[in-house]
């Protein structure tokens, strides 16, 4: 049987990349259509395979660098390109904070209906490799190949891999030989059990087929010499229990919390899960600095499937502005929309009347009275439940309309019937923190009605990645204002 064709790529030829655009892109516009390149920087100019064709846009591929751009820095991981985590390694840092800003620009211009005042300067990140605090690794006995290996070469042992889930494949891991994002001893402790589960022929999970002892590895750090590992398995057995978890814990005393959960479903979930303590604490405690002189730190426990940022350093510079932006007088009436484990409420709980957290996740919850416990702070409470049905006018009376309203949501931003009840409210001040410019553009567009907006600060949470948070302050228009 004749094999078909193969289909010829069209090719443009000398493009010069002209901005970075969303989802870590970079733009070109060599005709009427906009051609988005990954791994570019602008400036480049280069030859481009043409991937995909749409009514208003091209996707495309480098195939040459003619001219490299002054943007430019030699990406510091092997894996870059490969991996989808970074994809702006291989930007210079100081041009990555420029593009983010304009994102946050170009994303209020384009969206938000309201005016707004020259953004702050954005706020870097003092470390841009080795800021995570959180790292989670699969299993996979089919890891994905990036070089076709020698004829005869490939056995099922070297098809094993633990690392990162490629971008947009459920089913493909490309294994990690050094992650630049979390400190040592994080890249030792995963080589590590690889090392171990290869010599001692654990099997590792298969995705379509549900099978395979090895499925998850969780390594976490929020403080100097304090470690979380959390290893998800199929069962918990001799080679588990007697094996690689004594292996961990007696050669990497840093580990001072050591976890296994047994999963048997065909998600990698593990919240609904119990988490065995194998050896040392259940949990992990982080500091941080009280932003009120004169009180202690703060202290936040963090269990296995606790959610904490995962830039710590970061993170603390974050509530310190939003801290700043409030500009507490010591007699307020807080509401802490979105508030997950209380790190937000419990931070500005010192400097002002009360704080009351609304959060959907119960376990979150659950999380921040305990982390409200350890800190002795007694005049914040926190509320489970969904907030579009927990902001109601019945709320309001029984915890008093807040002076202050910090709101923190996810990334599809906040619901319509909350931006409502925030107008019916009328909170003299708004602090708007938000992973996704374009949700929190629609719902201060919302809002200008009655609110105008004083201050705008991005902030880069993570670095070589296209991610930016961006932080807005609102103030309530006088009826002058309004009128």
């Amino acid at each position: 049987m004749r094999k078909k064709a193969r289909k010829v790529r069209e090719i443009l030829e000398n493009v010069e990349i002209l901005s970075a655009g969303a989802e870590g892109m970079a733009v070109a516009k060599p005709g009427d259509k906009v051609v988005f390149v990954p791994f570019a920087a602008p400036g480049d100019v280069v030859d481009l395979v043409v991937l995909r064709k749409k009514k208003s846009f091209i996707e495309a591929k480098i195939s040459a660098i003619h001219q490299f751009s002054k943007q430019r820095t030699a990406p510091r991981c092997q894996h870059f390109t490969v991996c989808g985590g970074c994809k702006w390694q291989h930007l210079a840092y100081e041009h990555q904070l420029a593009f983010k800003a304009q994102q946050v620009r170009d994303t209020f211009d384009r969206i938000g209906k309201f005016s707004y005042p020259p953004l702050l300067p954005i706020m870097g990140s003092e470390k841009q490799y080795e800021y995570r605090n959180k790292l989670e690794f699969t299993f996979s006995n089919r890891r994905w190949l990036v070089e076709k290996p020698a004829a005869g070469s490939l056995t099922d042992e070297s098809l094993n891999g633990l690392g990162f889930h490629l971008p947009g494949m459920f089913d493909r891991i490309l294994d990690i030989e050094h992650c630049h994002l979390q400190e040592e001893p994080s890249n030792a402790i995963r080589r590590a059990v690889k090392d171990y589960a290869t010599a001692h022929g654990l099997s590792f999970y298969d995705v379509k087929k549900n099978e395979g002892l090895l499925r998850n590895l969780i390594i976490r750090n929020v403080a100097i010499d304090q470690w979380m590992v959390i290893l998800v398995v199929s069962e918990a057995n001799e080679a588990i229990l007697k094996g690689l978890l004594p292996h961990l814990s007696a050669r990497f005393p840093q580990i001072s919390s050591l976890i296994y959960v047994v999963n048997t479903k065909k998600n990698d979930q593990i919240s609904d899960l119990e988490a065995v303590v194998f050896s040392g604490s259940p949990f992990l405690i982080a500091h941080m600095d009280s932003p009120v002189s004169g009180q202690p730190s703060l202290k936040f426990q963090v269990g296995p499937v606790s959610f904490f940022q995962t830039n710590s350093a970061q993170a603390e510079r974050l509530y310190r502005l939003v801290f700043n932006l409030a500009g507490f007088t010591g007699n307020e009436t807080v509401y802490d929309l979105y508030s997950g484990t209380g790190t937000i409420a419990l931070y500005v709980a010192k400097a002002v009347r009360k704080v009351i957290g609304i959060e959907y996740v119960e376990e979150s919850v659950n999380d921040a009275r305990t982390n409200a416990l350890l800190n002795e702070i007694e005049n914040v409470s926190f509320v489970a439940g969904d907030m579009p049905k927990v902001l109601s006018n019945d709320f309001v009376a029984q915890h008093g309309r807040p002076d202050v309203v910090i709101t923190d949501p996810p990334r599809a931003g906040m619901h319509p019937d909350v931006v409502a009840q925030l107008l019916e409210i009328k909170a003299e001040k708004i602090v708007y923190v938000s992973c996704n410019p374009a949700t929190q553009a629609r719902d201060i567009s919302l809002l200008s009605t009655i609110y105008s907006v004083e201050k705008v600060q991005p902030v880069d949470m993570f670095p070589q990645t296209q991610h930016v948070e961006n932080v807005a302050l609102l103030r309530l228009k006088s009826d002058t204002e309004r009128a």
